[in-house]
């Protein structure tokens, strides 16, 4: 059996989802970080890269998957959350 490939909203380029990191946005919720992947809620995932993060952040590639807009500040706190992981890698 394949493993399921994602679309990082960066780049665009397909992954399998255990190379991507989830962010999730739950019903009645803030975007969060998910990276175990079990948050409920809609969903976009993007490559722990600075290029891919950057990318999806300009072109506000996490609002458009998430259906959401995204406040300044929570803007912040998820590249900054994302910024965390990948200095973590």
């Amino acid at each position: 059996m394949a493993a399921p490939e994602r679309t990082c909203v960066g780049c665009r380029g397909k992954a399998s989802k255990r190379d991507l990191v989830r962010v999730a946005r739950p019903r009645a919720g803030e975007v969060v970080l998910d990276p175990s992947g079990s948050v409920a809620g809609r969903g976009a995932y993007v490559h722990l890269d600075a290029g891919c993060i950057g990318a999806a952040m300009r072109s506000r590639a996490f609002d458009r998957a998430l259906r959401t807009g995204l406040s300044a500040d929570a803007a912040a706190r998820l590249g900054n959350g994302l910024e965390r992981m990948m200095g973590a890698v």
